[in-house]
């Protein structure tokens, strides 16, 4: 059985344009961390590196898993990001942007799968950035997401809606920090038709 995450986790990644809250439990990563503007070429060089890295654990898991797995394949997630300033300007400054990207794993993919994989990239093609990849496991808990359509730069609109959902609801945002999971490759998408999934951390407003 391929395991793909389109179909079987319509909850977590099938997100409408309406608000909603959910509680995101502990998952693994692959992990590049950075600074700066998107949209400079070192930020598509990490990018790559932690592509190559995930379909290097994907084809390796693949050819083991053999017939006595349920599950003998599976889709690599989509890219995501963790944004946050550097300083307290309240205007966006992409130069001053600090981010982790990173590719989420299956729960069956090791750390031994992914020593393996970042080997077996690092051997066959040259990106310094392969050196900096790490396999973390995070849990964001309970946030409120929803999906955003259009370009990055209009982003602000769905976070007001975001953020009235919440003074609406009873809860607060936690932290200056937001999750961003790209549905679709910018660099082959029309503006107007990317979808991005805008999630943040939040608590009770009692809490």
């Amino acid at each position: 059985m391929k395991y793909e995450w389109k179909k079987q986790e319509k909850e977590i990644y099938g997100v409408k344009t309406e608000p909603c809250v959910i509680d995101i439990p502990a998952w693994k990563y692959i992990i590049l961390s950075g600074s700066g503007n998107p949209n400079d070429k070192i930020f598509s060089d990490k990018v790559a590196a932690l592509f190559s890295v995930a379909y290097k654990i994907k084809m390796a898991y693949k050819a083991l898993a053999g017939k006595s797995n349920r599950i003998t394949d599976y889709t690599v997630y989509p890219l995501e990001g963790i944004w946050s300033m550097a300083s307290e300007n309240e205007c966006l400054v992409k130069e001053e942007l600090q981010y982790h990207i990173m590719i989420r794993q299956p729960d069956f993919i090791t750390r031994e799968m992914f020593d393996n994989a970042l080997e077996a990239a690092s051997s066959k093609k040259y990106n310094p950035y392969l050196t900096g990849i790490s396999f973390e496991t995070i849990c964001d808990g309970r946030c409120i997401q929803v999906l955003h359509k259009g370009a990055f730069d209009d982003e602000p609109v769905s976070f007001g809606i975001m953020d009235r959902y919440c003074m609406e609801h009873g809860y607060r945002r936690m932290g200056k920090e937001h999750r961003e999971i790209y549905l679709n490759n910018a660099s082959r998408t029309e503006k107007a038709s990317l979808k991005t999934i805008l999630r943040y951390k939040v608590t009770d407003m009692g809490k």
